[in-house]
């Protein structure tokens, strides 16, 4: 894993700012994106909180078709399978079922919940159109990542 992903809004394992959540702006967070491999084509980024107390992770966000040369996501990407910004890319469904990120609003007084945001390179561009699910692009990359990195995000709602 040679790739990092960080974020000038917080750091690797740090609690994530209230305008990112769904209690705030419910805005995606600013991300970079760091030492991807030569040879990649494609970069996917999925966010997710595997303590939702759900059978899955809560998928947060999903965005794919990102260029291999971009090296940040802007805060505030809207919600739209076509974003404006990165050129190039598509938003998959978050498990609410927008093509979009959905900032973390973990049930009151559950604790605290990670939310992870993975930045995956891949040796080929996915061929999928805009809206896919979470599952249908893992099973598609699932073969095809050259490296990744992560950052870990936390947040809790005491009430």
């Amino acid at each position: 894993m040679n790739m990092r992903v960080s974020s000038e809004a917080f750091d690797h394992g740090d609690r994530i700012p209230v305008e990112y959540s769904q209690d705030g702006d419910n805005l995606s967070p600013p991300l970079e994106i760091e030492g991807v491999p030569e040879g990649a084509e494609e970069i996917v980024l999925l966010a997710y909180d595997p303590d939702a107390p759900t059978p899955h992770p809560w998928v947060h966000w999903l965005v794919y078709g990102i260029p291999p040369g971009v090296r940040s996501l802007p805060e505030g990407i809207r919600v739209s399978p076509r974003p404006e910004r990165p050129p190039g890319a598509r938003q998959g469904l978050n498990t609410s079922g927008d093509a979009g990120y959905e900032g973390p609003a973990p049930p009151v007084g559950d604790g605290v919940h990670e939310l992870h945001f993975k930045a995956y390179a891949l040796d080929q561009t996915l061929d999928l159109e805009p809206g896919a699910d979470p599952q249908t692009v893992l099973e598609v990359m699932l073969d095809h990542v050259i490296d990744y990195g992560e950052l870990v995000g936390t947040f809790e709602r005491r009430s």
